[in-house]
């Protein structure tokens, strides 16, 4: 299993699309398949650090971690901001996303395109921590 721990800052977005790419490109995942991981990745990723940690004052780290076998690759990331599940967040509807953008409500647009970029998301709280895993199905 591949890791990577960094700051909850958004000077850590970059290294994180790195360890992304660099897993994704290790399984033979395709371009698209690993631009949509990247993108569901970064939105939950960038809303744990303004709203987990920046909003409520706090300070904390990311850990992701990397496992694949030969039919899916698997990526968590680990907080201990509050307890905070995307899927439990305010949800998107279908017809919201066909109406102009000045007419529609603000939030829950990124949770949504991450969810749906994914083949398979889950969210688990584990004693103190937050874990958001997202798994892209190989080819």
């Amino acid at each position: 299993m591949e890791q990577l721990t960094v700051r909850g800052e958004l000077t850590s977005l970059k290294p994180i699309a790195d360890f992304v790419i660099a897993e994704a490109a290790k399984v033979g995942l395709d371009k698209k398949a690993t631009y949509r991981l990247r993108l569901a990745i970064d939105e939950i990723a960038t809303n744990i650090i303004l709203y987990g940690y920046q909003n409520q004052n706090a300070e904390g780290d990311l850990l992701l971690s990397a496992t694949a076998d030969s039919s899916k690759l698997e990526i968590a990331i680990e907080d201990n901001a509050v307890p905070f599940d995307p899927m439990g967040a305010k949800q998107v509807e279908a017809h919201e996303l066909e109406r102009p953008l000045d007419e529609r409500e603000i939030g829950g647009l990124g949770v949504y395109l991450a969810i749906q970029g994914v083949d398979q998301f889950r969210y688990e709280r584990v004693s103190d921590r937050n874990r958001n895993i997202f798994v892209m199905n190989l080819a």
